[in-house]
C-alpha cells in the first residue's frame, strides 16, 4: 500500500493535487468531450485564415476531438440513435446505428493512434498535409490492409460547420468489421450485467473498473517489491550509510506511484473501449506527473546537501542559510510546475490560465507588498551575509543566537532563550551588530578611588595596572592605556581601556575576570579603597582666611594693575613665549624625566 505520513507537507500537496484531477476525470461527459487537450500542439498555417471560434453544437462537434469522444462516449452507453448524428450518412436510421456499432468495434479493437493529439480547434489541424476540411484520427489494420480514419468538416443549410465521419471512411466500415471479427467480448458477459445500467453505462463497465483498480495496485506493489528486492542484491556486502538507508525509504512511496502508472497505462492497452482507454492513459499519465513531482521533491534535500556539502564538518553556515533558501524556492518551483502539467493533462486552457495569472499577479503585488518585501529582504540578508545562521547578534531591541534565515522572516534565540521572528524587510534596513565578526573584545571599565587617597598612591596604582596590562599575554600593549580622568562626586576616577585578543564571548569573560581580580590586589597593595556612592559632611569652627597669603595675592595683582601688565582677558604673545614649555614634564624622578 501507498502511505502517506499525515505532518508530511509534500505529501498533502501531491493527494490535493490528485483530488483535483480526479475531480476533473469524473466531470459531465460534455465537459469530458470538450477539454481533453491534445499534448501536442498543432502550428497555425501561415495562410490568411483567422483562428476560429468554437460555436456551440449540442453534441460537440464543432472541433475534431469533440466528434470522436462524443461519438464514443453514445457508443459507450449503447446510444446509437444518437452516435449516428456523428456521421456523414444519408442511409436510413435503422442502417446508420448499425453502420455506428459497427464503426465503434472497428475503432475499439483496430484503431491505432495517439488520441490526445487530435486537434481540438474549429479548424482542426492545418498543417497535418490534408484538405483543410479534413482531419485524420488514425490507422485502422487489418488483414486486408490499412485504412485511414477521417473527420470532413461539413455544413448544411445555414447551420454552423461541424466535423462528421466522412462518407468515404463509413464505405469501408463494413469491410474493416468484417476483417476484425465480431465483438466476442460481449458474448461472455451476462445478460444482466449487459442489460442493466448505472448512470448510462452498463453494468459490466463499471465491474471492470472495480477490477482494475486493485489489479494496477497489484501490479505497483510488485513492481516495488521486485525493483527494491534487485537493489538490496546488487549492494549485497557493501556498506550503505545511514544518509542512502534514509533516501531509499523516502523514494519507496514516489516509486509506487510511478509503478501504478505503468499499471493504468497496462490497462489503457487492454480496455475494451476506446472511452476507457483514453480515461486509462489520461489516469496513467496524471499519476506518472504526480510520482515524478513526488521523486523531485523527496530528492531535492539530499541533492542540495551533496552540492553545499553541508552534512561536513566545519561547512560554513551561509552555505546552510543558502540551501535552506534554495530547497524551499526549488520545492515550490516543482510543485508549480506539476500543478500546470496536470492541469494541462486535465484540459484547462492554460493560455487562460497564465492571463489570469498575470492579472491577478498584479494583484497579488499590491496586496502583498510586505510579503514581497520580507521575501527580498531575505535574499539580501543571505547574499550579503550581515548574519549568519548560528551568529549572535543584536537586531534592534533584541539579541539573540541567529537559528534561521527564511522567506519570510529571521528567528532569533534570545538569551532567555524565547525565539523572536523578525519579518526580513524589516531586518534589511536595521543596523545590525554582529558579535560574531569581532576579532578581539573590549575591555573598558572605569574604578573610583576614595578622596582620601594620596596623590602618591594614585600614581603607584596607576603604574602598577599599566603594567600588568603590559604584562598579560591576552592584552593588547598597543592600545592598552591607564588614566586619571577627574574628580567625581564619590571619587577619583581611573579609566582603563584595552583590548582583549579573544573573539571567543566566553572565553574574553574569563580573562575580564582575571584582570579585575589582579587590580583588586593592586588597589589593596597601594593602602587605598574603592569609593562608595556617599556625601561626607564635615563639622568644624570657621577659621577665616590666610590674612598673610590673601594680602601677598592683593599686593601682586595690585603690583600688575599699576604696570599696566594685568594679563586679562589673557597674557601678551610676547609674555607666553618667554614662559612656554617652562614646566618641567614628566615630573622630577619620573623615568622619562631621567631619559629626556
Amino acid at each position: 500500500m501507498i502511505n502517506f505520513k499525515a505532518g508530511n507537507i509534500t505529501s498533502k500537496t501531491l493527494i490535493i493535487l490528485l483530488a483535483i484531477f480526479l475531480a476533473l476525470s469524473f466531470l459531465p461527459d460534455n465537459a469530458f468531450a470538450q477539454k481533453l487537450p491534445p499534448l501536442s500542439v498543432s502550428k497555425e498555417n501561415s495562410a490568411p485564415a483567422k483562428q476560429e471560434v468554437a460555436l456551440d453544437d449540442p453534441l460537440g462537434r464543432s472541433t475534431p476531438q469533440g466528434t470522436l469522444l462524443g461519438f464514443i462516449r453514445d457508443v459507450d452507453r449503447e446510444d446509437y440513435e444518437r452516435a449516428a448524428e456523428y456521421l456523414d450518412t444519408r442511409q436510413p436510421p435503422k442502417r446508420a446505428q448499425q453502420l455506428a456499432s459497427q464503426l465503434s468495434s472497428v475503432l475499439n479493437h483496430g484503431l491505432s493512434g495517439y488520441l490526445p493529439k487530435l486537434s481540438n480547434k474549429p479548424e482542426g489541424n492545418l498543417e497535418d498535409g490534408l484538405r483543410p476540411n479534413q482531419e485524420k484520427i488514425g490507422v485502422v489494420k487489418t488483414f486486408s490492409g490499412n485504412y485511414d480514419i477521417i473527420l470532413e468538416r461539413v455544413q448544411r443549410g445555414d447551420d454552423p460547420p461541424v466535423w462528421l465521419f466522412s462518407a468515404n471512411t463509413l464505405k469501408f466500415v463494413p469491410e474493416m468489421y468484417r476483417d476484425l471479427g465480431h465483438d466476442r467480448v460481449k458474448q461472455y458477459i451476462p445478460k444482466a450485467l449487459r442489460s442493466y445500467k448505472l448512470f448510462e453505462y452498463p453494468a459490466w463497465r463499471w465491474v471492470g473498473l472495480v477490477l482494475v483498480i486493485p489489479l494496477s495496485f497489484l501490479i505497483a506493489w510488485f513492481i516495488t517489491r521486485v525493483l527494491f528486492a534487485s537493489f538490496r542484491f546488487a549492494f549485497r556486502g557493501r556498506t550503505v550509510t545511514t544518509q542512502n538507508k534514509e533516501l531509499i525509504h523516502s523514494i519507496k512511496g514516489p516509486i509506487r506511484i510511478l509503478a501504478l502508472s505503468l499499471g493504468f497505462y497496462g490497462a489503457s492497452f487492454f480496455s475494451y473501449s476506446l472511452l476507457a482507454r483514453l480515461f486509462w492513459l489520461r489516469v496513467g499519465e496524471t499519476l506518472l506527473i504526480v510520482g515524478l513531482t513526488w521523486l523531485c521533491l523527496r530528492l531535492i534535500d539530499p541533492v542540495v546537501e551533496k552540492l553545499l556539502i553541508l552534512r561536513q564538518p566545519g561547512v560554513s553556515s551561509g552555505k546552510i542559510a543558502i540551501a535552506r533558501l534554495l530547497r524551499k524556492i526549488v520545492k515550490v518551483f516543482v510543485i508549480i510546475t506539476g500543478a500546470i502539467f496536470i492541469f494541462y493533462v486535465a484540459g484547462i486552457n492554460l493560455t487562460a490560465v497564465a492571463t489570469g495569472l498575470g492579472i491577478g499577479g498584479i494583484a497579488v503585488a499590491f496586496a502583498a507588498q510586505k510579503t514581497l518585501e520580507n521575501l527580498f529582504g531575505g535574499v539580501m540578508l543571505i547574499w550579503d551575509q550581515p548574519v549568519r545562521v548560528g551568529d549572535f547578534c543584536r537586531a534592534g531591541d533584541y539579541q539573540g543566537t541567529v537559528e534561521d534565515i527564511g522567506l519570510r522572516s529571521t528567528r532569533l534565540r534570545t538569551l532567555s532563550r524565547t525565539v523572536v521572528s523578525i519579518p526580513n524587510g524589516q531586518l534589511a534596513t536595521m543596523s545590525l551588530e554582529n558579535y560574531n565578526m569581532r576579532d578581539k573584545n573590549l575591555f573598558r571599565h572605569n574604578i573610583q578611588l576614595r578622596y582620601e587617597t594620596s596623590s602618591d598612591q594614585l600614581q603607584f596604582l596607576i603604574a602598577g595596572i599599566r603594567r600588568l596590562l603590559y604584562e598579560h599575554p591576552k592584552v593588547e600593549t598597543s592600545g592598552a592605556r591607564v588614566r586619571f580622568t577627574g574628580f567625581k562626586n564619590s571619587g577619583l576616577e581611573l579609566e582603563i581601556f584595552a583590548y582583549i585578543l579573544e573573539a571567543e564571548h566566553p572565553v574574553f569573560l574569563a580573562i575580564q575576570e582575571d584582570l579585575l581580580l589582579r587590580f583588586m590586589n593592586l588597589v589593596e597593595q597601594s593602602g587605598t579603597s574603592f569609593s562608595f556612592p556617599s556625601q561626607t559632611t564635615y563639622i568644624a569652627r570657621d577659621v577665616g582666611l590666610n590674612k598673610e597669603k590673601t594680602g601677598k595675592a592683593v599686593e601682586k595683582v595690585d603690583t600688575w594693575r599699576k604696570q599696566g601688565v594685568l594679563p586679562f582677558p589673557d597674557y601678551t604673545p610676547d609674555d607666553i613665549a618667554e614662559f612656554e614649555n617652562k614646566l618641567v614634564y614628566p615630573e622630577s624622578g619620573s623615568v622619562f624625566h631621567k631619559k629626556a
